[in-house]
């Protein structure tokens, strides 16, 4: 199981805080001395949280491609999705990359021109502050662990750009989660966001979409072996965590693909109407690929990152106490690029229009077609390529 260690599983470890004589330095280094895709950390100092919490000694793990330009100018941050690491794409190492139809040599996103940074959200499992790494007392936060949300993460991350010497970001894009945060940055830090692409979600989460979370959060939570999320150097809940999985993954893909790919058909040497009693039966196929997506989860990522993580998600609402949501986003200066998947069922493609609707100027909401659902925003980001490559990375 993974605890507080790196994409590679390097053990966490923290780096002191940079003061601005140090960043040229630093900046330089990143950009070229360490091979692109590899994890590095950064420590921030202690970070007062929006819903009354703190956290001291905060750490981000990132990973960069490319070369940062003299005059600072070609910085792009790539944020990742609920799940996801820090790893957009290979870099110097051999391991594929979650975005590679996005970013890498001559993808729109081109590293061999713009200095891209992904960044492992605060609450994380990846190499960032989380529940898994250890508090003051040198004991895993656990149950301690505060809650973070959208806006605190995207304030941690604002000081590790100051940290690299990014005064701001030729653009910030995401997918589901990530465009939840890109989105954040934009009206959090308007002077420091020339471009900004919000992918496959809107301006909120919605009443459905928290129920949707609530379940997957309470599912961990239930476990038998969760002890309140103080589990850690005992047996984990690994059954809530899969079972978590289950549902989140049923709402990232399609009625129509599940049916077309599986139907009713019985999972292989298994019969779904034969049993003598209810516990002994066999699967459907549906239920088999369900399993698979639990058990990869479990083996990669913590639980209680999974619940910090989505509660985050559940907090992101862009307008909480900036107004009406127009006015809330009339604070953003940016050019916007705004898309969704035809077929999304969690993200509602008319999210993404009221988001659009919202923006100054007319911004039209560009569609991915794909038959498989929210997912699609991974899957076929190249669909995008031409209009990512005429708006933003010309």
């Amino acid at each position: 199981m993974t605890i507080a260690v790196t994409r590679s599983g390097v053990p966490e470890t923290t780096s002191p805080s940079l003061s601005s004589s140090d960043v040229k330095t630093t900046a330089d280094k990143t950009a070229g001395a360490v091979p692109d895709g590899t994890v590095k950390f950064q420590g921030i100092g202690g970070l007062d949280l929006e819903a009354g919490g703190h956290l001291p000694d905060v750490t981000l793990a990132y990973e960069t491609w490319g070369t940062l330009n003299a005059d600072r100018s070609n910085a792009v941050l790539v944020q990742h999705a609920l799940t996801g690491s820090t790893h957009v794409t290979r870099g110097a190492s051999d391991e594929e990359g979650w975005w590679e139809q996005l970013a890498g040599p001559g993808a729109p996103v081109d590293t061999d021109k713009y200095f891209v940074v992904s960044i492992n959200i605060l609450g994380g499992c990846y190499g960032s502050t989380g529940p898994s790494t250890p508090a003051p007392d040198g004991r895993p936060w656990g149950s301690r662990f505060p809650l973070v949300t959208l806006r605190d993460t995207t304030a941690a991350e604002a000081r590790l750009a100051d940290a690299l010497g990014i005064d701001s970001w030729y653009a910030v894009l995401g997918g589901s989660l990530g465009g939840a945060r890109a989105l954040e940055w934009a009206v959090s830090y308007p002077d420091r966001v020339r471009r900004c692409a919000v992918i496959s979600i809107g301006a909120s989460s919605t009443a459905e979409q928290i129920a949707f979370a609530q379940a997957q959060t309470l599912a961990i939570r239930q476990d038998v072996n969760f002890n309140d999320g103080d589990y850690y150097g005992g047996p984990e809940p690994e059954a809530g965590l899969a079972l978590a999985r289950r549902i989140a993954h049923i709402t990232y893909r399609s009625a129509d693909e599940l049916e077309a790919r599986f139907g009713r058909s019985a999972q292989g040497g298994e019969a779904p109407l034969q049993a003598v009693s209810l516990g002994d039966r066999g699967r459907y196929q549906v239920e088999s690929y369900l399993d698979h997506q639990g058990t990869k989860l479990v083996r990669r990522f913590d639980a209680n990152s999974y619940i910090a993580i989505t509660e985050a998600l559940m907090s992101h609402d862009v307008g909480r106490g900036r107004g009406p949501l127009k006015e809330a986003l009339a604070r953003a200066t940016a050019e916007f690029f705004i898309a969704a998947v035809n077929t999304d069922r969690l993200y509602f493609p008319a999210q993404s229009h009221e988001l659009a609707a919202a923006l100054p100027g007319d911004v039209p909401v560009h569609v991915i077609e794909a038959p498989i659902g929210h997912d699609g925003f991974l899957t076929e980001i190249g669909q995008l390529s031409a209009q990512l490559r005429q708006n933003f990375f010309a």
